[in-house]
Protein backbone atom coordinates (compact mmCIF):
# COMPACT_ATOMS: atom_id res chain seq x y z
CA UNK A 1 0.00 0.00 0.00
CA UNK A 2 1.37 3.59 -1.15
CA UNK A 3 0.94 4.96 3.06
CA UNK A 4 4.53 5.93 3.47
CA UNK A 5 4.17 9.35 3.14
CA UNK A 6 0.82 9.65 5.32
CA UNK A 7 3.43 8.07 7.91
CA UNK A 8 5.72 10.37 7.80
CA UNK A 9 3.09 13.13 8.14
CA UNK A 10 0.99 11.72 10.78
CA UNK A 11 4.84 11.44 12.89
CA UNK A 12 6.59 14.87 11.95
CA UNK A 13 3.09 16.99 11.53
CA UNK A 14 0.89 15.75 13.76
CA UNK A 15 3.29 14.41 15.98
CA UNK A 16 1.24 11.30 16.78
CA UNK A 17 2.98 8.00 18.65
CA UNK A 18 3.66 5.29 16.84
CA UNK A 19 1.03 3.01 18.29
CA UNK A 20 -1.63 5.96 17.13
CA UNK A 21 -0.07 5.86 13.89
CA UNK A 22 -0.71 2.01 13.29
CA UNK A 23 -4.02 1.53 14.53
CA UNK A 24 -4.80 4.97 11.85
CA UNK A 25 -3.75 3.28 9.02
CA UNK A 26 -3.45 -0.14 10.21
CA UNK A 27 0.24 -0.71 10.14
CA UNK A 28 1.99 -2.63 12.90
CA UNK A 29 3.87 -0.49 15.27
CA UNK A 30 7.26 -2.28 13.79
CA UNK A 31 6.28 -1.58 10.65
CA UNK A 32 6.07 2.25 11.96
CA UNK A 33 9.29 1.97 13.45
CA UNK A 34 10.96 0.86 9.95
CA UNK A 35 9.32 3.79 7.78
CA UNK A 36 10.47 6.16 10.55
CA UNK A 37 14.92 4.84 10.65
CA UNK A 38 14.62 4.92 6.44
CA UNK A 39 13.67 8.28 6.27
CA UNK A 40 16.20 8.84 8.77
CA UNK A 41 18.86 7.17 7.13
CA UNK A 42 17.60 8.96 3.83
CA UNK A 43 18.44 12.15 5.01
CA UNK A 44 14.29 13.05 4.60
CA UNK A 45 12.51 15.35 7.03
CA UNK A 46 9.14 16.86 6.38
CA UNK A 47 9.88 19.75 4.83
CA UNK A 48 11.69 18.05 2.01
CA UNK A 49 9.41 14.77 1.96
CA UNK A 50 6.17 17.65 1.52
CA UNK A 51 7.19 18.61 -1.60
CA UNK A 52 7.85 14.68 -2.92
CA UNK A 53 5.25 12.50 -4.63
CA UNK A 54 4.46 9.03 -2.90
CA UNK A 55 6.64 7.46 -5.56
CA UNK A 56 9.56 9.47 -4.91
CA UNK A 57 9.03 9.22 -1.35
CA UNK A 58 9.30 5.37 -1.66
CA UNK A 59 12.44 5.35 -3.87
CA UNK A 60 14.24 7.21 -1.00
CA UNK A 61 13.05 5.15 1.29
CA UNK A 62 13.23 1.87 -0.46
CA UNK A 63 15.06 2.30 -4.33
CA UNK A 64 14.00 3.68 -7.18
CA UNK A 65 10.55 4.46 -8.22
CA UNK A 66 11.24 1.49 -11.09
CA UNK A 67 11.77 -0.76 -8.30
CA UNK A 68 9.02 0.25 -6.22
CA UNK A 69 6.58 -0.17 -9.18
CA UNK A 70 7.30 -3.78 -10.21
CA UNK A 71 5.49 -5.27 -7.02
CA UNK A 72 2.97 -7.16 -7.90
CA UNK A 73 -0.22 -6.42 -5.41
CA UNK A 74 -1.69 -9.94 -3.73
CA UNK A 75 -5.41 -10.99 -5.10
CA UNK A 76 -7.22 -10.84 -2.41
CA UNK A 77 -10.17 -12.63 -3.89
CA UNK A 78 -7.88 -15.70 -3.98
CA UNK A 79 -6.90 -15.53 -0.67
CA UNK A 80 -10.14 -14.85 0.72
CA UNK A 81 -11.55 -18.20 -1.35
CA UNK A 82 -8.31 -20.09 0.23
CA UNK A 83 -8.40 -18.87 3.70
CA UNK A 84 -11.51 -21.01 3.95
CA UNK A 85 -10.01 -24.27 3.22
CA UNK A 86 -8.81 -26.04 6.14
CA UNK A 87 -5.59 -25.21 7.67
CA UNK A 88 -4.84 -22.60 5.35
CA UNK A 89 -3.27 -19.04 7.09
CA UNK A 90 -2.40 -15.96 6.07
CA UNK A 91 0.90 -16.32 6.79
CA UNK A 92 1.19 -19.40 4.62
CA UNK A 93 -0.92 -17.42 1.80
CA UNK A 94 2.19 -14.84 1.89
CA UNK A 95 5.16 -17.29 2.29
CA UNK A 96 3.35 -18.53 -1.26
CA UNK A 97 3.05 -15.15 -2.37
CA UNK A 98 6.61 -14.15 -1.87
CA UNK A 99 7.68 -17.14 -3.65
CA UNK A 100 6.45 -16.05 -6.73
CA UNK A 101 7.23 -12.42 -6.72
CA UNK A 102 10.05 -12.31 -4.08
CA UNK A 103 10.21 -8.63 -4.15
CA UNK A 104 6.85 -8.77 -3.33
CA UNK A 105 5.10 -6.90 -0.05
CA UNK A 106 5.84 -7.70 3.09
CA UNK A 107 3.43 -9.52 5.18
CA UNK A 108 1.93 -6.56 7.19
CA UNK A 109 0.97 -4.75 3.81
CA UNK A 110 0.39 -8.32 2.59
CA UNK A 111 -2.65 -8.28 5.09
CA UNK A 112 -3.20 -4.66 4.69
CA UNK A 113 -4.66 -4.69 1.50
CA UNK A 114 -6.50 -7.84 1.47
CA UNK A 115 -8.30 -6.64 4.96
CA UNK A 116 -8.88 -3.23 2.74
CA UNK A 117 -10.08 -4.83 0.26
CA UNK A 118 -12.37 -6.87 2.80
CA UNK A 119 -13.58 -3.77 4.42
CA UNK A 120 -14.97 -2.65 1.19
CA UNK A 121 -16.57 -5.67 0.16
CA UNK A 122 -18.52 -5.57 3.38
CA UNK A 123 -16.93 -8.52 4.39
CA UNK A 124 -16.05 -9.63 8.29
CA UNK A 125 -13.98 -12.50 9.75
CA UNK A 126 -16.47 -14.05 11.34
CA UNK A 127 -17.77 -14.60 8.17
CA UNK A 128 -15.00 -16.99 6.50
CA UNK A 129 -15.99 -20.56 6.36
CA UNK A 130 -14.52 -23.60 6.16
CA UNK A 131 -14.63 -25.71 3.40
CA UNK A 132 -17.11 -28.57 4.12
CA UNK A 133 -17.83 -26.90 7.43
CA UNK A 134 -21.85 -25.17 7.56
CA UNK A 135 -25.02 -25.64 5.62
CA UNK A 136 -27.58 -22.93 6.35
CA UNK A 137 -30.97 -24.08 5.91
CA UNK A 138 -34.18 -21.37 5.63
CA UNK A 139 -37.07 -20.41 3.85
CA UNK A 140 -37.75 -18.00 1.95
CA UNK A 141 -40.51 -14.99 2.34
CA UNK A 142 -41.73 -15.27 -1.11
CA UNK A 143 -44.14 -18.33 -1.83
CA UNK A 144 -44.31 -20.05 -4.79
CA UNK A 145 -47.64 -21.61 -5.79
CA UNK A 146 -49.09 -24.30 -8.26
CA UNK A 147 -52.72 -24.50 -9.80
CA UNK A 148 -55.14 -27.65 -8.59
CA UNK A 149 -56.29 -28.68 -12.29
CA UNK A 150 -59.65 -30.25 -10.81
CA UNK A 151 -60.92 -26.73 -9.30
CA UNK A 152 -58.15 -24.03 -10.51
CA UNK A 153 -57.52 -23.17 -6.83
CA UNK A 154 -54.11 -21.71 -6.60
CA UNK A 155 -52.19 -23.62 -3.79
CA UNK A 156 -49.17 -21.80 -2.21
CA UNK A 157 -46.34 -23.95 -1.53
CA UNK A 158 -42.80 -23.44 0.40
CA UNK A 159 -39.70 -22.34 -0.54
CA UNK A 160 -36.49 -24.67 1.32
CA UNK A 161 -33.10 -23.15 0.29
CA UNK A 162 -29.96 -24.48 1.89
CA UNK A 163 -26.14 -22.75 1.63
CA UNK A 164 -23.25 -24.22 1.71
CA UNK A 165 -20.91 -21.56 3.69
CA UNK A 166 -17.80 -21.48 1.66
CA UNK A 167 -18.78 -22.02 -1.91
CA UNK A 168 -22.74 -20.54 -1.61
CA UNK A 169 -23.17 -23.77 -3.87
CA UNK A 170 -27.12 -23.64 -3.12
CA UNK A 171 -30.06 -26.05 -2.91
CA UNK A 172 -33.93 -25.31 -3.27
CA UNK A 173 -36.90 -27.25 -3.59
CA UNK A 174 -40.77 -26.09 -3.07
CA UNK A 175 -42.77 -27.99 -0.25
CA UNK A 176 -46.10 -28.25 0.70
CA UNK A 177 -45.49 -26.82 4.17
CA UNK A 178 -43.26 -26.29 6.88
CA UNK A 179 -44.03 -29.17 9.25
CA UNK A 180 -40.82 -30.97 10.99
CA UNK A 181 -41.78 -33.70 8.21
CA UNK A 182 -41.60 -31.57 5.37
CA UNK A 183 -38.26 -29.53 6.78
CA UNK A 184 -36.10 -32.77 7.47
CA UNK A 185 -37.23 -34.32 4.57
CA UNK A 186 -35.63 -31.24 2.66
CA UNK A 187 -32.50 -31.76 4.87
CA UNK A 188 -32.13 -34.99 3.49
CA UNK A 189 -33.02 -33.64 -0.15
CA UNK A 190 -30.49 -31.18 0.37
CA UNK A 191 -27.40 -33.56 1.63
CA UNK A 192 -28.28 -35.83 -1.06
CA UNK A 193 -27.85 -32.65 -4.08
CA UNK A 194 -24.38 -32.07 -2.23
CA UNK A 195 -23.48 -35.63 -2.34
CA UNK A 196 -21.99 -34.99 0.98
CA UNK A 197 -22.27 -33.86 4.42
CA UNK A 198 -21.29 -30.65 6.44
CA UNK A 199 -19.83 -30.50 9.85
CA UNK A 200 -22.14 -28.35 11.34
CA UNK A 201 -25.87 -26.69 9.96
CA UNK A 202 -26.87 -23.69 11.65
CA UNK A 203 -30.51 -22.73 11.02
CA UNK A 204 -32.83 -19.87 12.24
CA UNK A 205 -34.80 -20.61 15.87
CA UNK A 206 -37.77 -21.12 13.80
CA UNK A 207 -40.32 -23.68 15.70
CA UNK A 208 -39.81 -26.60 13.23
CA UNK A 209 -36.55 -27.30 14.22
CA UNK A 210 -36.24 -25.69 18.04
CA UNK A 211 -38.36 -26.63 20.74
CA UNK A 212 -37.31 -23.74 22.91
CA UNK A 213 -35.65 -20.26 21.72
CA UNK A 214 -32.31 -19.78 23.37
CA UNK A 215 -29.60 -17.29 23.52
CA UNK A 216 -27.12 -19.69 25.01
CA UNK A 217 -28.87 -23.40 24.96
CA UNK A 218 -31.58 -23.76 22.42
CA UNK A 219 -33.66 -27.14 22.76
CA UNK A 220 -34.09 -28.50 19.49
CA UNK A 221 -36.66 -30.81 18.32
CA UNK A 222 -36.10 -34.29 19.37
CA UNK A 223 -36.55 -35.97 15.84
CA UNK A 224 -34.39 -32.83 14.06
CA UNK A 225 -31.54 -33.73 16.59
CA UNK A 226 -31.81 -37.49 15.82
CA UNK A 227 -31.54 -36.93 11.92
CA UNK A 228 -27.95 -35.21 13.03
CA UNK A 229 -26.90 -37.59 14.67
CA UNK A 230 -27.79 -40.20 11.61
CA UNK A 231 -25.64 -38.01 9.18
CA UNK A 232 -22.75 -37.59 12.01
CA UNK A 233 -23.32 -33.76 11.97
CA UNK A 234 -24.56 -30.98 14.45
CA UNK A 235 -27.07 -28.30 14.62
CA UNK A 236 -26.17 -24.99 16.02
CA UNK A 237 -29.01 -22.84 15.80
CA UNK A 238 -27.90 -19.28 15.12
CA UNK A 239 -28.58 -16.68 17.74
CA UNK A 240 -31.61 -14.66 18.31
CA UNK A 241 -31.52 -11.61 16.53
CA UNK A 242 -27.90 -11.79 15.32
CA UNK A 243 -28.44 -12.12 11.28
CA UNK A 244 -24.66 -12.52 10.66
CA UNK A 245 -24.61 -15.85 12.24
CA UNK A 246 -26.88 -16.41 8.67
CA UNK A 247 -25.79 -13.68 6.30
CA UNK A 248 -25.15 -16.69 4.03
CA UNK A 249 -28.70 -18.02 3.70
CA UNK A 250 -30.24 -14.77 3.90
CA UNK A 251 -28.21 -13.88 0.62
CA UNK A 252 -29.06 -17.05 -0.65
CA UNK A 253 -32.74 -16.69 0.20
CA UNK A 254 -32.57 -13.68 -1.71
CA UNK A 255 -30.91 -14.59 -4.62
CA UNK A 256 -33.06 -17.70 -4.79
CA UNK A 257 -36.29 -15.24 -5.01
CA UNK A 258 -34.68 -12.81 -7.86
CA UNK A 259 -32.77 -16.13 -9.81
CA UNK A 260 -35.76 -18.82 -9.61
CA UNK A 261 -39.14 -17.26 -7.83
CA UNK A 262 -39.43 -14.04 -10.30
CA UNK A 263 -38.95 -16.53 -13.20
CA UNK A 264 -41.69 -18.39 -12.51
CA UNK A 265 -43.71 -15.70 -12.31
CA UNK A 266 -45.24 -16.11 -15.29
CA UNK A 267 -45.71 -19.72 -15.61
CA UNK A 268 -48.22 -22.10 -14.61
CA UNK A 269 -47.61 -25.42 -12.94
CA UNK A 270 -50.47 -28.13 -11.87
CA UNK A 271 -48.64 -30.09 -9.22
CA UNK A 272 -45.69 -29.95 -6.54
CA UNK A 273 -43.97 -32.17 -8.97
CA UNK A 274 -44.17 -29.92 -12.08
CA UNK A 275 -42.61 -27.04 -10.07
CA UNK A 276 -40.03 -28.67 -8.88
CA UNK A 277 -38.96 -30.10 -12.34
CA UNK A 278 -38.92 -26.22 -13.16
CA UNK A 279 -37.14 -25.14 -10.03
CA UNK A 280 -34.24 -27.62 -10.07
CA UNK A 281 -33.44 -26.14 -13.94
CA UNK A 282 -33.35 -22.97 -12.97
CA UNK A 283 -31.12 -24.10 -9.58
CA UNK A 284 -28.61 -25.59 -11.82
CA UNK A 285 -28.66 -22.43 -13.84
CA UNK A 286 -28.05 -20.02 -10.73
CA UNK A 287 -25.53 -22.68 -9.40
CA UNK A 288 -23.20 -22.34 -13.04
CA UNK A 289 -23.22 -18.44 -13.09
CA UNK A 290 -20.11 -16.83 -12.49
CA UNK A 291 -19.79 -14.69 -8.87
CA UNK A 292 -18.55 -11.04 -9.74
CA UNK A 293 -16.96 -11.50 -6.11
CA UNK A 294 -14.92 -14.85 -6.90
CA UNK A 295 -14.23 -14.78 -10.48
CA UNK A 296 -15.76 -18.27 -10.56
CA UNK A 297 -19.52 -19.84 -10.19
CA UNK A 298 -20.85 -21.43 -7.11
CA UNK A 299 -20.40 -24.90 -8.65
CA UNK A 300 -16.97 -24.23 -9.58
CA UNK A 301 -16.42 -22.87 -5.76
CA UNK A 302 -18.28 -26.13 -4.20
CA UNK A 303 -15.73 -28.38 -6.28
CA UNK A 304 -12.88 -27.09 -5.48
CA UNK A 305 -13.48 -25.81 -1.45
CA UNK A 306 -16.47 -27.56 -0.12
CA UNK A 307 -16.74 -30.69 -1.92
CA UNK A 308 -13.51 -32.20 -0.91
CA UNK A 309 -14.05 -31.70 3.10
CA UNK A 310 -18.07 -33.10 2.94
CA UNK A 311 -18.59 -35.87 5.06
CA UNK A 312 -19.88 -39.27 3.36
CA UNK A 313 -23.30 -39.77 3.14
CA UNK A 314 -24.59 -42.62 5.23
CA UNK A 315 -25.54 -46.09 3.64
CA UNK A 316 -29.26 -45.46 4.16
CA UNK A 317 -31.49 -42.06 4.59
CA UNK A 318 -33.01 -41.00 7.20
CA UNK A 319 -35.98 -41.87 7.71
CA UNK A 320 -38.38 -39.74 9.74
CA UNK A 321 -39.94 -40.75 12.89
CA UNK A 322 -42.18 -39.00 15.28
CA UNK A 323 -41.74 -39.27 19.06
CA UNK A 324 -45.45 -39.55 20.81
CA UNK A 325 -45.05 -40.03 25.17
CA UNK A 326 -47.69 -42.42 26.64
CA UNK A 327 -48.16 -44.39 29.65
CA UNK A 328 -48.89 -48.19 29.72
CA UNK A 329 -52.18 -49.51 30.41
CA UNK A 330 -54.03 -52.30 33.02
CA UNK A 331 -53.36 -54.33 29.85
CA UNK A 332 -49.72 -53.85 29.43
CA UNK A 333 -50.68 -51.56 26.33
CA UNK A 334 -50.20 -47.82 24.67
CA UNK A 335 -52.25 -46.40 22.65
CA UNK A 336 -50.59 -44.19 20.04
CA UNK A 337 -51.85 -42.80 16.87
CA UNK A 338 -55.31 -44.35 17.48
CA UNK A 339 -53.55 -47.95 17.55
CA UNK A 340 -52.36 -50.10 20.90
CA UNK A 341 -48.82 -52.47 21.45
CA UNK A 342 -48.02 -54.15 24.29
CA UNK A 343 -44.94 -53.77 26.04
CA UNK A 344 -43.85 -56.36 28.76
CA UNK A 345 -46.16 -56.60 31.64
CA UNK A 346 -43.81 -55.03 34.48
CA UNK A 347 -43.48 -51.53 32.99
CA UNK A 348 -47.69 -51.61 33.99
CA UNK A 349 -48.22 -48.05 34.81
CA UNK A 350 -45.21 -46.65 33.59
CA UNK A 351 -44.57 -43.87 31.17
CA UNK A 352 -42.73 -44.71 27.85
CA UNK A 353 -41.62 -42.98 24.71
CA UNK A 354 -42.85 -44.32 21.07
CA UNK A 355 -40.99 -43.43 18.26
CA UNK A 356 -42.70 -44.06 15.18
CA UNK A 357 -41.69 -43.99 11.41
CA UNK A 358 -43.72 -45.47 8.63
CA UNK A 359 -43.40 -48.77 9.06
CA UNK A 360 -42.14 -49.70 12.79
CA UNK A 361 -42.94 -48.55 16.33
CA UNK A 362 -40.35 -48.39 19.29
CA UNK A 363 -41.16 -48.29 22.79
CA UNK A 364 -38.07 -46.94 24.69
CA UNK A 365 -38.02 -46.48 28.86
CA UNK A 366 -35.17 -44.46 30.05
CA UNK A 367 -33.59 -44.61 27.04
CA UNK A 368 -33.62 -47.93 26.67
CA UNK A 369 -35.51 -49.65 23.76
CA UNK A 370 -38.50 -52.41 25.39
CA UNK A 371 -40.37 -53.37 22.32
CA UNK A 372 -40.74 -53.13 18.39
CA UNK A 373 -43.21 -53.49 15.98
CA UNK A 374 -44.50 -53.32 12.58
CA UNK A 375 -46.75 -50.59 12.64
CA UNK A 376 -50.45 -51.24 12.17
CA UNK A 377 -52.55 -48.85 10.60
CA UNK A 378 -55.86 -50.61 11.94
CA UNK A 379 -58.08 -47.67 13.64
CA UNK A 380 -58.59 -48.95 17.71
CA UNK A 381 -56.51 -52.62 16.79
CA UNK A 382 -54.56 -53.57 18.71
CA UNK A 383 -50.83 -55.68 17.85
CA UNK A 384 -49.41 -57.83 21.02
CA UNK A 385 -46.50 -59.61 21.30
CA UNK A 386 -46.85 -62.89 23.36
CA UNK A 387 -43.57 -62.97 25.29
CA UNK A 388 -45.05 -59.43 27.15
CA UNK A 389 -48.06 -60.90 28.50
CA UNK A 390 -47.87 -62.74 31.91
CA UNK A 391 -47.33 -66.21 32.12
CA UNK A 392 -51.20 -67.36 32.70
CA UNK A 393 -52.11 -64.64 30.03
CA UNK A 394 -49.92 -66.68 27.82
CA UNK A 395 -51.12 -69.95 28.10
CA UNK A 396 -54.30 -68.87 27.64
CA UNK A 397 -53.75 -66.99 24.84
CA UNK A 398 -52.19 -70.46 23.13
CA UNK A 399 -55.55 -71.67 22.89
CA UNK A 400 -57.59 -71.34 19.54
CA UNK A 401 -61.47 -72.19 18.72
CA UNK A 402 -59.26 -74.65 16.13
CA UNK A 403 -57.60 -76.51 18.91
CA UNK A 404 -60.36 -76.54 21.43
CA UNK A 405 -62.78 -78.73 18.55
CA UNK A 406 -59.91 -80.46 17.69
CA UNK A 407 -59.45 -81.91 21.52
CA UNK A 408 -63.02 -82.32 22.01
CA UNK A 409 -63.17 -84.25 18.64
CA UNK A 410 -61.36 -86.40 20.26
CA UNK A 411 -63.15 -87.72 23.12
CA UNK A 412 -66.39 -88.04 21.03
CA UNK A 413 -68.97 -86.61 18.49
CA UNK A 414 -70.88 -85.41 21.15
CA UNK A 415 -68.46 -83.35 23.51
CA UNK A 416 -67.44 -81.84 19.78
CA UNK A 417 -70.83 -81.07 19.19
CA UNK A 418 -71.37 -79.24 22.38
CA UNK A 419 -68.02 -77.18 22.32
CA UNK A 420 -68.83 -75.93 18.85
CA UNK A 421 -72.05 -74.64 20.48
CA UNK A 422 -70.69 -72.86 23.42
CA UNK A 423 -67.88 -71.02 21.32
CA UNK A 424 -70.96 -70.31 18.33
CA UNK A 425 -73.18 -68.97 21.07
CA UNK A 426 -70.70 -66.40 23.04
CA UNK A 427 -70.20 -62.82 20.74
CA UNK A 428 -66.27 -63.55 20.66
CA UNK A 429 -65.14 -66.99 20.78
CA UNK A 430 -62.60 -66.20 23.49
CA UNK A 431 -65.65 -65.42 25.84
CA UNK A 432 -66.01 -69.54 25.66
CA UNK A 433 -62.13 -70.46 26.26
CA UNK A 434 -62.51 -71.00 29.77
CA UNK A 435 -65.94 -73.40 29.52
CA UNK A 436 -64.43 -75.69 27.24
CA UNK A 437 -61.38 -75.89 28.97
CA UNK A 438 -63.58 -76.96 31.88
CA UNK A 439 -65.62 -79.23 30.15
CA UNK A 440 -62.46 -81.19 28.34
CA UNK A 441 -60.63 -81.54 31.57
CA UNK A 442 -63.21 -83.55 32.91
CA UNK A 443 -62.68 -86.20 31.06
CA UNK A 444 -59.65 -86.75 33.65
CA UNK A 445 -62.10 -87.67 36.28
CA UNK A 446 -64.54 -89.23 34.57
CA UNK A 447 -63.42 -90.53 31.49
CA UNK A 448 -63.96 -89.98 27.95
CA UNK A 449 -67.48 -92.48 27.56
CA UNK A 450 -69.41 -90.68 30.50
CA UNK A 451 -68.25 -87.03 29.11
CA UNK A 452 -69.12 -87.97 26.01
CA UNK A 453 -72.80 -88.97 27.26
CA UNK A 454 -72.97 -86.09 29.55
CA UNK A 455 -72.32 -83.69 26.45
CA UNK A 456 -75.10 -85.42 24.66
CA UNK A 457 -77.61 -84.88 27.54
CA UNK A 458 -76.50 -81.31 27.57
CA UNK A 459 -76.94 -80.83 23.80
CA UNK A 460 -80.36 -82.64 24.13
CA UNK A 461 -81.28 -79.97 26.95
CA UNK A 462 -79.55 -76.82 25.61
CA UNK A 463 -77.06 -76.73 28.40
CA UNK A 464 -74.35 -74.58 27.46
CA UNK A 465 -71.65 -74.30 30.17
CA UNK A 466 -69.04 -76.20 32.55
CA UNK A 467 -71.51 -76.05 35.30
CA UNK A 468 -74.46 -78.42 33.71
CA UNK A 469 -72.16 -80.60 32.36
CA UNK A 470 -70.35 -81.01 35.54
CA UNK A 471 -73.86 -81.41 37.55
CA UNK A 472 -75.09 -83.68 34.73
CA UNK A 473 -71.59 -86.18 36.11
CA UNK A 474 -71.80 -85.39 39.57
CA UNK A 475 -75.72 -86.73 40.27
CA UNK A 476 -74.56 -89.46 37.52
CA UNK A 477 -77.69 -88.25 35.07
CA UNK A 478 -75.39 -89.04 31.90
CA UNK A 479 -76.96 -93.21 32.85
CA UNK A 480 -80.74 -92.19 32.45
CA UNK A 481 -82.55 -92.16 29.32
CA UNK A 482 -84.32 -89.11 28.07
CA UNK A 483 -88.25 -88.43 27.37
CA UNK A 484 -89.42 -86.28 24.67
CA UNK A 485 -87.73 -83.65 23.34
CA UNK A 486 -85.01 -83.21 25.80
CA UNK A 487 -87.28 -83.96 29.21
CA UNK A 488 -86.27 -86.24 31.64
CA UNK A 489 -88.21 -88.41 34.39
CA UNK A 490 -86.52 -89.35 37.32
CA UNK A 491 -87.70 -91.85 39.51
CA UNK A 492 -87.06 -90.50 43.36
CA UNK A 493 -88.72 -93.47 44.98
CA UNK A 494 -91.11 -92.68 48.53
CA UNK A 495 -90.75 -90.47 50.85
CA UNK A 496 -92.93 -89.11 53.13
CA UNK A 497 -91.53 -85.61 52.30
CA UNK A 498 -93.02 -86.00 48.73
CA UNK A 499 -96.32 -85.38 47.49
CA UNK A 500 -97.59 -87.90 45.20
CA UNK A 501 -100.08 -87.38 42.15
CA UNK A 502 -103.06 -88.42 44.81
CA UNK A 503 -102.39 -85.30 46.82
CA UNK A 504 -103.73 -82.67 44.07
CA UNK A 505 -106.83 -85.48 42.88
CA UNK A 506 -108.11 -85.78 46.19
CA UNK A 507 -107.48 -82.16 47.86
Amino acid sequence: MRITREVLRQKWVLGKSHREVGLSLGLGVGTVSVVLARARGAGLDWSTAENLSEDEVEAALYGSAGTALVRELPDPSYIHTELKRPGVTRQLLHLEYLEVHPEGYRYTQFCEHYRRWRKAHRLSMRQIHRGGEKMFPDYAGMKPHHVDPGTGEEIEAELFVAVLGASNYTFAEATATQTSLDWIASHVRAFGYFGGVPGAVVPDQLKTGVTRPCFYEPGLQRTYQEMAGHYGTVILPARPRHPKDKAKVEVGVQIAERWILARLRNQTFFSLRELNARIGELLEELNARRMRLYGASRREQFERVDKPELKSLPVEPFEYAEWKRAKVNIDYHIEVAHHAYSVPYPLLHETVEARLTSGTVEIYHKGSRVAAHARGWARGGMTTVAEHMPKAHQKHLEWTPTRMISWAGSIGIETRTLVEAILSDRPHPEQGYRSCLGILRLSKGYGHERLEAACARAVKVRARSYRHVAAILKAGLERMPLEGQGEEKVHLGAHEHIRGSDYYTNS
